[in-house]
């Protein structure tokens, strides 16, 4: 029960929103299941630390890794931008890496190698990942830089397309130097989701030029105070791999097999979001109401997503709305009427949270086999 003098301070308006609204609440570990053929790797691939611009130590972002179950992570420093070198001078750029890889040595946590390469527009910023080494990336001119991540077999997205800072509009502009990345080979994948951003628009340039969907934190502060105390999780990219394994992983993003999510929010490739959807919900039972055609079937959702769906069925449902939320581990039972006793039939819901293009929402299969009496 709260202290009746903080109620009566909260009341006379004297102490700050924020005061009024911190929740504490804890990380809580990401799931998403696995789909045929592939384990799921929960990843964010775009992380700062006090190597660049970020306020945290690298073993930091180990430790919330750790905690919020992700699978990979990479340091992505900027190799330009670096307002602590006073402070903490770094001649090995591969300091942040190596840092994080021993804390997580002893954990099942791949640590991926990776910088950003900051350039103002139309260059922008573009992450590397799965480098060699750090150091050989710093060069005046950006395209050397480009050149030699592409010797070192890196996988290079474009980051935050549609900052307002390289893009007044808010639109991201696909720049002739870019282009030429894509062209050449020397540019994969990019940004659909940055922080708490979405950009349909990015989604097009993806889907239009075959590039990787990515979603990442882009995190400088702390994840619990710029994500889980404001109730939302990270965004991640989840990544279909062969196995857990950094090869396993960097053949995965080149072949772009991921989808990106920010907390209810899907996007991805309609040939993995869709199987994700799929295995995410399970049909835990299907029977009918005593002496009526009314099915009644009970689903689960076992990802850490909220998952709104909306009937998407000839069959009308008899009690709730076609348009419904089946909460993160969380169950929901749905009542439809079948107009005659069936032993199976095909569930069909429209997947509102997720897009396979823009404005574009899946529709999901179920064949659930119902239970007699």
């Amino acid at each position: 029960m709260r202290n009746p003098l903080i109620t009566i301070i909260l009341c006379l308006g004297l102490l700050p929103t924020n005061a009024q609204t911190h929740s504490h609440a804890g990380a809580q570990p990401l799931t998403y299941p696995n789909i045929a053929g592939y384990v799921t790797l929960k990843t964010d691939l775009h992380q700062h630390s006090v190597f660049s611009d970020g306020h945290v130590w690298p073993t930091i972002r180990v430790q919330e890794a750790l905690r919020e179950n992700l699978d990979a992570i990479s340091l992505t420093e900027h190799l330009e931008y670096q307002p602590h070198k006073e402070d903490i001078p770094h001649p090995d750029r591969n300091r942040a890496y190596h840092l994080a890889v021993e804390e997580a040595v002893e954990h099942d946590l791949l640590i991926v190698p990776g910088s950003e390469i900051t350039r103002s527009a139309p260059i922008g910023h573009s992450n590397a990942v799965f480098i060699t080494d750090a150091n050989e990336l710093v060069h005046e001119d950006a395209k050397d830089a480009f050149a030699t991540a592409k010797k070192q077999g890196a996988f290079v997205f474009w980051n935050h397309p549609a900052w307002f800072e390289q893009s007044p509009s808010g639109n991201p502009i696909l720049s002739d130097f870019q282009q030429q990345l894509i062209k050449s080979g020397q540019m994969q994948g990019i940004e659909v989701i940055n922080s708490v951003d979405y950009a349909e628009e990015s989604l097009a340039l993806a889907l239009a030029n075959n590039l990787t969907i990515m979603g990442t934190s882009d995190i400088h502060g702390l994840i619990d105070w710029d994500y889980t105390e404001k109730g939302n999780h990270r965004p991640i990219t989840l990544v279909f791999a062969k196995e857990k394994s950094l090869p396993s992983l960097k053949e995965a993003l080149f072949a772009g097999r991921t989808v990106a999510v920010y907390n209810d929010l899907l996007v991805g490739k309609a040939e993995f979001l869709k199987p994700l959807l799929q295995a995410s919900i399970h049909v835990l039972k299907a029977s009918y109401l005593p002496n009526t055609q009314v099915l009644q079937i009970e689903l689960k959702n076992s990802t850490s997503s909220d998952l709104m769906f909306e009937n998407a069925m000839d069959y009308t449902f008899y009690d709730i709305s076609p348009v419904f939320v089946i909460p993160a581990g969380e169950s929901k039972i749905v009542h439809i009427k079948t107009l005659e006793i069936l032993g199976s039939f095909d569930l069909k819901l429209k997947a509102l949270g997720a897009y396979t293009e823009p404005k574009v929402h899946p529709i999901i299969e179920w064949n659930v086999k119902i239970d007699r009496p």
